[in-house]
C-alpha cells in the first residue's frame, strides 16, 4: 500500500524537504540527496545499468515544488533540473533507505574519482 504523506515543507534554510507520513515517520531529505536519486531518465536512464552518476550538486538547491495530481510532486532545482516526478512512494523509499543509498553514493563517488567538497553531509 501507498502511503501518503500528510506534510510536505521545503526547508530552504536547513536545504532539506521535509516529508512526514501520518504514522509519524519524518524524513528530512537534503537537496542534493534528492537531486543525485532524480527518478528522471536524465539520472536513472532507460533502465537497469544505465543510472548516470551526478558529480557537483554539493550546493543545489530547489527553487520550487509543483504538486502532480494526488501522487506525486515535480522538484524543481535551481540548476535547472526539473524532469524528475517525485511519486509518495519513491519519497517514502528515499527516506526509509536514505542512509543506505548515501552511502552508496559517496562509494560510487570515490569510484569514479570525484573529491566531493565539504558541504552538506547528507
Amino acid at each position: 500500500m501507498v502511503k501518503t504523506p500528510s506534510e510536505i515543507r521545503l526547508r530552504k534554510g536547513s536545504r532539506c524537504l521535509r516529508v512526514s507520513f501520518p504514522d509519524d515517520e519524518v524524513f528530512d531529505l537534503p537537496f542534493e540527496y534528492l537531486r543525485v536519486y532524480s527518478p528522471s531518465a536524465e539520472v536513472k536512464g532507460h533502465g537497469p545499468g544505465q543510472e548516470v552518476l551526478q558529480t557537483g550538486k554539493e550546493n543545489v538547491a530547489i527553487t520550487r515544488l509543483e504538486p502532480v495530481g494526488h501522487y506525486a510532486i515535480r522538484l524543481v532545482f535551481d540548476d535547472g533540473h526539473d524532469s524528475g516526478l517525485y511519486t509518495w512512494q519513491y519519497l517514502y523509499e528515499l527516506g526509509s533507505e536514505q542512509a543506505a543509498r548515501w552511502s552508496d553514493y559517496l562509494d560510487r563517488l570515490t569510484a569514479a574519482g570525484y573529491a566531493r567538497p565539504s558541504a552538506n553531509d547528507g
